[in-house]
């Protein structure tokens, strides 16, 4: 598909269970909304993005079969066919890709990404030395139950919000800079259909990509790739703890932030001409740009660099109502080769 879907799937999987050997039908009507800030966000807006109200959509699992369609666009994984289906709901036609495409896109986009960091002012350094700083690298993990509790679409929910954050071994974050993800959920009882859908987004994970990153734009994923090197291990652990989790999210809002060491802040911040700096450490590797946005932010409303991205995931209606013909190609549509 052709617009941003692919951190709704994320956050999914970031709750999901070990896939189990059942398999159960269900849809579930939601809406999604992301925002990208600062670097990223110039980048990801070259290949589109969502509505900033976020997007209604209603998404069916059958089988080795799932569906998500809207208004304007829809797609169809088959798992078994290895074959997706982009839809344009509203000229009725669509196109068919292979995984084998889009595993070879995937790699393209990872070396393209890869070639242009290495190209931009004081990252050649960083990048040859990104393996021996990934190895000195430390994850701190959190979960609190806040007891808050709401009714979110008819279901009872209570919060719990979980933090996971990457820095250099033996710093603070503040010292080496690092990437934080928080995710604030509003937990109903387990909901059991709703596994399907979150289970079925890691299954496909594994068969196309063989890792943790299920549904993902190859040009998103392998920009956002290059320029945060640390966002996959972060999102790994934040995965496998999100198991330890007793419910069914109704409403998630993950924001990922990356945070400058204090040696780049105050290189940035204190610049007074053109002459490039040079970063150094863990804060260094991602890179300046997010350093700098931080510095023209100074003086805002809490003084913080604001996240580089916020995925926001809402369920509105669940059933397990499901025929065929919900994951199929609708009648009269065409393929436009």
């Amino acid at each position: 598909m052709k617009q941003t879907r692919w951190l709704g799937v994320l956050v999914a999987a970031l709750l999901a269970p070990a896939a189990g050997t059942m398999r159960a039908d269900v849809r579930a009507d939601q809406k999604t909304r992301v925002e990208f800030g600062g670097a990223l966000g110039g980048v990801v807006n070259l290949f589109g993005g969502g509505s900033k109200d976020g997007t209604s959509s209603s998404v069916v699992v059958k089988g080795d079969r799932k569906a998500t369609f809207n208004d304007r666009t829809g797609q169809i994984i088959d798992l078994a066919g290895e074959k997706v289906y982009d839809l344009d709901m509203r000229k009725k036609t669509y196109t068919v890709t292979t995984f084998d495409e889009l595993r070879r896109r995937m790699e393209e986009a990872r070396r393209k990404a890869e070639e242009g960091a290495r190209e931009r002012p004081g990252r050649q350094e960083q990048t040859a030395q990104a393996d021996p700083d990934a190895q000195q690298m430390e994850i701190d993990f959190s979960i609190r139950n806040t007891g808050q509790s709401r009714t979110i679409n008819g279901f009872d929910t209570k919060q719990a919000i979980m933090t996971v954050a990457v820095r250099e071994k033996g710093k603070t974050i503040e010292q080496s800079g690092g990437l934080v993800l928080e995710s604030d959920m509003w937990l109903a009882p387990k909901i059991a259909a709703m596994q399907e859908v979150a289970e079925f987004d890691l299954r496909y994970a594994k068969q196309l990509y063989g890792s943790v990153l299920g549904g993902v734009s190859a040009e998103q994923m392998a920009s956002a790739m290059a320029m945060y090197p640390m966002m996959k291990d972060a999102i790994a652990r934040m995965q496998a703890e999100g198991q330890k989790l007793d419910g069914t999210a109704i409403q998630t809002v993950t924001t990922i932030q990356a945070v400058p060491s204090a040696e780049q802040a105050a290189q940035e911040a204190e610049a007074s001409s053109d002459e490039p700096q040079k970063p150094s450490g863990l804060g260094g590797m991602l890179g300046g740009l997010m350093a700098r946005k931080m510095a023209q932010k100074k003086g805002g409303d809490d003084g913080k660099p604001s996240p580089f991205m916020t995925m926001t995931s809402e369920v509105l209606k669940v059933t397990t109502a499901v025929s065929a013909s919900d994951v199929a190609v609708p009648a009269g549509f065409k393929e436009d080769r």
